[in-house]
């Protein structure tokens, strides 16, 4: 199977969450941009047009919704998928995340399975899966069965739920 690197831009202000994340993906063969600041956000996602955005929500200088709205706005990066990654994990923080424009919704703590189910269902690791060739999709359900792009993290490590 050919491999073709996507690149995923993470905006996240903890060190620790972007290790966390950045670790993940490139060990899963995702290359990845990081930033901790919202207005960086955006300049490095026009520059670079990544395949996705992990976007945390509660970022200094501004917000991580704000982030979103702007780059829904502008043409060069309005189809970019972005999944709000943050640890607000009300059901009507989901919903404010969707509504302000983000594609997906994934709460902090997350698991690996769940996070990478999420991500794969937007970016697809492989050309050959790029192009529709057949791949075993493991869709992210919550523990009630229904649809959920919601995963758990644990600073010390990951856990994985249901």
């Amino acid at each position: 199977m050919i491999h073709y690197a996507k690149r995923i831009l993470i905006v996240e202000d903890n060190k620790a969450d972007v290790r966390l994340l950045k670790d993940i993906l490139e060990k899963s063969g995702y290359e990845t941009l990081q930033t901790g600041d919202g207005l960086e956000a955006i300049d490095l996602a026009v520059a670079n047009l990544p395949d996705l955005i992990l976007m945390d929500i509660q970022l200094p200088r501004m917000s991580g919704l704000e982030v979103t709205r702007r780059l829904r706005g502008d043409e060069r990066s309005r189809r970019i998928p972005i999944i709000a990654v943050t640890a607000f994990a009300m059901e009507w923080h989901e919903r404010e995340a969707l509504d302000g424009g983000c594609d997906a919704y994934i709460s902090k703590p997350i698991s690996i399975l769940g996070f990478l189910n999420t991500v794969e269902s937007f970016v697809p690791r492989f050309l050959a899966l790029a192009h529709g060739l057949p791949f075993p999709q493991r869709p992210a359900t919550d523990v009630d069965g229904r649809s959920a792009l919601c995963v758990s993290w644990l600073p010390h490590g990951f856990t994985r739920i249901a």
